[in-house]
């Protein structure tokens, strides 16, 4: 009798624990895979680090691309054989958000692929695969974007206290799709790259517009309310995605463009730099009310780990990959050694939520909802 309960429960578990799987997994996607595409660039320039800091970018993205498969099993099983389950999390303002995560590992996926590939992979397939990670991330980003938001626009259970940092995983994934059409524009024939390029500042604009207006909701909630309780803590550094994305897009546009733009593009370079250093400096000051927030909330007492850690990592990457773009752009040295920096405190939260991941994992305590 004892053997078949322990075989029941044994069956049950994984069952139970795909019905209640967390849409917030493919963060650990987002996270890893930015980590990889900022250190292929050796931040700093060291020339004596080149072949490490490539060596890591290669080893991030591929660990980013294993999770992308391990996780994406039981993220498209859990739509299938639960999917009431699943559209009651689509539901909920929290964790309806966080669906934005899967598109959003898609894309930044596609996006280290088109860094770190070339070096380990025929220039055929690594245009494939971008080209074909691209064509899903895309469709399941604008999908996500606007099944979310029209959710909240008719629920009943939404208040102004809900409102908070996760609602930016939507805008950012839609900002992120030009980071992956950039790459495939010299792949594409002279007639169509127009075509690219209204699509990539068509979903810019769609994100940052969106991005504008969950901004001025959550600025609300966090005059007017209390703040959002403690496991919604690394929600609040989620800001700096669609900025730090935000940034990066408008150099790397403008560069795909040149063609394009023709005796103009001295000019549209320019001005897209501009644009550029100024959506950096409102980072700069997100992140320092990140942190603000980080340590009123660290005062009251010890962050309860989740899979919202992984809030610490994609946003950061993202506004690190920012500064360095921008350093190089404007060669500026001292913003160089500002992303080295960055890039350190990336490195160091990446480590200490994924410390935190293994560890949930081995207690089980990951699979609590």
């Amino acid at each position: 009798m004892s053997v078949v309960m322990t075989t029941d429960r044994a069956m049950t578990a994984p069952l139970a624990r795909l019905r209640g799987f967390h849409p917030g997994w493919y963060g650990a996607v987002m996270g890893t895979a930015i980590v990889g595409v900022i250190a292929y660039q050796n931040p700093g320039q060291v020339a004596g680090l080149g072949d490490a800091a490539r060596s890591l970018g290669v080893l991030m993205v591929g660990l980013s691309a294993v999770l992308a498969v391990g996780l994406g099993i039981p993220y498209v099983a859990r739509w299938l054989r639960h999917p009431d389950a699943a559209r009651e999390d689509l539901a909920n303002p929290v964790a309806g958000a966080l669906y934005g995560t899967f598109p959003g590992g898609i894309l930044v996926l596609a996006v280290g692929l088109a860094t770190v590939g070339p070096s380990v992979l025929a220039p055929e397939a690594t245009t494939a695969l971008v080209a074909a990670l691209a064509a899903v991330g895309i469709v399941l980003a604008f999908g996500v974007s606007v099944a979310f938001a029209s959710l909240l626009f008719v629920s009943h259970r939404v208040e102004p206290q809900t409102a908070n940092g996760a609602w930016f995983i939507p805008p950012v994934v839609n900002i992120i799709v030009p980071m992956v059409l950039v790459p495939l524009a010299p792949h594409v024939a002279a007639a169509d790259l127009p075509t690219l390029l209204v699509a990539g500042y068509a979903f810019w604009g769609m994100g940052f517009l969106l991005f504008v207006l969950v901004a001025s909701l959550l600025y609300d909630r966090l005059v007017f309310h209390p703040l959002p309780a403690a496991p919604l803590a690394p929600s609040l550094w989620i800001g700096l995605g669609p900025i730090g994305v935000g940034s990066l897009a408008l150099v790397r546009l403008a560069g795909a463009g040149a063609p394009v733009w023709g005796a103009a593009a001295p000019a549209v370079g320019v001005a897209s730099s501009i644009a550029a250093a100024v959506l950096w400096g409102f980072g700069l000051w997100w992140l320092a009310a990140a942190a603000v927030l980080l340590a009123a909330y660290l005062r009251r007492g010890r962050l309860p780990y989740g899979l919202g850690w992984w809030a610490f990592t994609f946003p950061l990457g993202a506004y690190t990959a920012a500064t360095l773009a921008l350093a190089r752009s404007w060669h500026a040295g001292w913003l160089e050694a500002f992303a080295v920096v960055l890039f350190v405190v990336l490195a160091l939260f990446w480590l200490a939520v994924t410390a935190g991941t293994l560890g949930a994992v081995r207690s089980g305590t990951i699979w609590e909802r």
